[in-house]
């Protein structure tokens, strides 16, 4: 794993600590729908607030083209004034005088928010500029958006070279737990990848296999995998057109001694909608006018095998359209399994992606796995196996 410096290597009392976060939160009727990236941030600003730094927040929110009201961080200021329980003051700039007047005036231990630093086109171009006058605001710079360092814009990776960067708590996180399930992890390791398309997913699952013991494969992705090796799907989702794809993801994880498993049965319907009539029927017998929607208990119990006797779980994708009773049980019976074998200490268990984190949430087990990523694409190509800029940048 790579060297970077953490808040233990920071004294930062007196100081203003420029803190790029992921404020990019949902939002509903002008209020934040969730919360979880700004809980995570919680940490972080408490720590260095703790230590007398004086904490100045930045963040994109959203894809503005230019300056726009529609994406003001004003009121993702409140909701995390509230979280934090002491009031934000908010800069409605990110550079220039009215934050260095704002700053000048702030004491040990206060925190401001600056406005959406995508208001500037700069920002996404990683424009040295920019990233000078933004810098020239503070003394530290510390990264704690894990979820941004797949951008090499201005606030993740120019200004971390202007000044002495240091990686926040859940950036650390991010990167340790990481390392620990793909850089260096215990074996066996197996690898849950799911969702609808191996066409978003052809780089994972190249990387994966020739760094995984074993891959196993749900969601419509299966398909198109069963569908390659002969097998009809019936009207299931299937990206046909990837049959060649996958025949060599098949043939690579074959050369490098990767195990690759397919559902051996599946929860069929018509259509897909709650409360229809359903059938699981084994892989070979997929009615000519159903729908493949979720892995039967068949898949599930071959799975759970596998699972036992694994030291480390990578997880990105529901094995079925959790979203829509009964096609959740699969996905929900397997997430309740590496809960049960992480609680037990046998397994160390990392998920991520959006749609792994709504399942996991679904199934109850979310606070139940030993890291839970929410990066989204950072995460995605992190286990594609591609170098994160805003990571990079950090190295010491």
């Amino acid at each position: 794993m790579m060297k970077f410096k953490t808040l233990d290597d920071l004294s930062p009392r007196g100081k203003t600590v420029l803190l790029r976060a992921d404020l990019n939160v949902p939002m509903q009727d002008g209020q934040v729908s969730d919360m979880t990236r700004i809980t995570r941030l919680l940490p972080t600003i408490r720590e260095l607030s703790a230590k007398g730094a004086k904490v100045v927040l930045l963040s994109h929110f959203g894809r503005p083209k230019g300056r726009d009201v529609a994406f003001s961080l004003a009121p993702v200021g409140k909701a995390l004034g509230i979280a934090l329980g002491k009031n934000i003051p908010f800069v409605d700039d990110c550079i220039g005088a009215a934050p260095a007047a704002a700053i000048a005036k702030m004491k040990e231990g206060e925190v401001i928010l600056l406005e959406n630093v995508r208001f500037y086109a700069e920002e996404e171009k990683d424009d040295a500029g920019f990233a000078a006058k933004i810098a020239a605001l503070g003394d530290i710079y510390v990264n704690d958006a894990f979820s941004a360092a797949h951008r090499a814009h201005a606030t993740t990776h120019g200004i971390a070279h202007l000044l002495p960067a240091y990686a926040g708590r859940l950036m650390e996180a991010e990167i340790r737990a990481l390392d620990k399930a793909l850089g260096n992890p215990q074996r066996p390791v197996v690898a849950i990848v799911g969702g609808a398309k191996i066409s978003t997913k052809l780089d994972l699952l190249n990387n994966l296999v020739g760094r995984i013991d074993t891959l196993v494969l749900g969601g419509g992705m299966a398909n198109t995998f069963l569908h390659a090796i002969g097998t009809s799907v019936g009207k299931s989702l299937c990206e046909r057109e990837m049959a060649p794809q996958a025949l060599q993801i098949i043939a690579t994880a074959k050369a490098k001694d990767c195990k690759i498993i397919l559902p051996v049965d599946g929860v069929v319907a018509r259509e897909l909608k709650a409360g229809v009539e359903t059938e699981t029927v084994g892989i070979d017998s997929i009615p000519a006018d159903g729908m493949v929607l979720d892995i039967g208990r068949g898949s599930v119990a071959v799975i759970a095998d596998e699972l036992r006797k694994a030291k480390t779980v990578l997880w990105n994708g529901p094995l079925g359209a959790f979203e829509i009773p009964p096609f959740d049980a699969g996905t929900t019976a397997l997430a309740k399994v590496v809960a049960e074998l992480t609680a037990q200490g046998k397994l160390l268990s990392v998920a991520g992606g959006g749609d792994t984190v709504s399942a996991l949430a679904h199934a109850g087990v979310e606070e139940k796995m030993t890291y839970v990523s929410t990066a989204g694409g950072a995460f995605l190509e992190w286990m594609e196996g591609k170098e994160l800029p805003g990571v990079k940048a950090l190295a010491g």
